[in-house]
């Protein structure tokens, strides 16, 4: 499938054929695409949480305003961050570039981002946008369906996937194969309304 069917075609769908599953390495195809999706300095604040196991799943789907997609797509990604990714990995993700480097995007990330929990956070929210919508456009190349999820108690799930203190959940994406077609989209605000030339 070329790129612009992919983005023309992906919609948010809620009902899956639960029958439909994918392999453990179709699913890891997806992700390694996904992880090509940019990060700001390279931190790659994003953590994907797989969600297989069927009981965390209908337990996710209890705290998730009954979601069917929870449970009936073939797979569940909690997109999370690692907030502090900026001080902890900093010299990991610039690893193998020259040491001058390495010593100058450590102070340039550090002065980014120290003090600064709002910046931290936002960083994060944007490295999990990227990368799930990369994932969500990986699936529809493939032929499959996915439906971005913020329906359901963050706190209740942080809690199920034991969610690291120093991680945030941004979102979830649940993928598989349609059981029913989407509706059409409707209420499009025009073209020349959220398209700004230079300034508002």
């Amino acid at each position: 499938m070329q790129i612009e069917e992919a983005i023309q075609t992906r919609r948010a769908v809620k009902a899956y054929d639960a029958s439909f599953q994918l392999s453990r390495e179709e699913k890891d195809e997806l992700f390694q695409l996904a992880l090509l999706a940019p990060s700001a300095f390279n931190l790659q604040h994003v953590r994907f949480v797989e969600v297989s196991d069927p009981a965390l799943r209908a337990q996710i789907r209890e705290v998730g305003w009954n979601q069917a997609q929870m449970t009936d797509a073939s797979m569940l990604v909690v997109v999370c961050a690692q907030v502090d990714s900026w001080e902890k990995n900093v010299r990991r993700v610039w690893d193998g570039a020259p040491a001058e480097v390495q010593d100058y995007m450590a102070g340039a990330i550090d002065n980014y981002y120290r003090d600064k929990p709002q910046v931290q956070r936002d960083e994060a929210m944007r490295s999990c946008g990227l990368m799930a919508q990369t994932l969500m456009l990986a699936a529809r190349g493939k032929g499959l369906d996915s439906c971005p999820m913020d329906g359901f108690d963050f706190d209740a799930v942080a809690k199920l996937i034991n969610l690291p203190d120093n991680h945030v959940i941004a979102l979830m994406v649940a993928i598989g194969k349609r059981a029913v077609e989407p509706k059409p989209r409707i209420g499009k605000l025009p073209f020349d309304e959220v398209i700004i030339r230079d300034r508002f």
